[in-house]
């Protein structure tokens, strides 16, 4: 609401929000990748008929865990873009 009250665009503000949750997710994307290809033994006796280091495995893996944090980071976002920047300040 500050941003917005100071001239901000709506634009702005939105990759400002989603970008954070971006970040985490880039970081926590490439931690889970190191870790499972590090326990991949491990891995292999959980799943069937898949081998642990599949890249189509891990590759589809890491996809739907990016689109479902993506969704969760522009969610917030989007609606802290639309919000009214009196009311925000009211709000603060």
């Amino acid at each position: 609401g500050i941003r917005k009250a100071l001239g901000g665009q709506n634009a702005q503000v939105l990759w400002d929000i989603a970008r954070r949750g971006l970040v985490m997710t880039a970081f926590g994307l490439g931690m889970g990748a190191l870790l499972a290809l590090s326990v991949g033994r491990l891995l292999a006796t959980q799943i069937y008929q898949v081998s642990a280091t599949d890249p189509l495995f891990l590759g589809g893996a890491a996809l739907v865990l990016g689109l479902v944090a993506m969704a969760a980071a522009l969610i917030p976002a989007s609606r802290a873009a639309r919000v009214e920047p009196a009311i925000a300040l009211r709000s603060e």
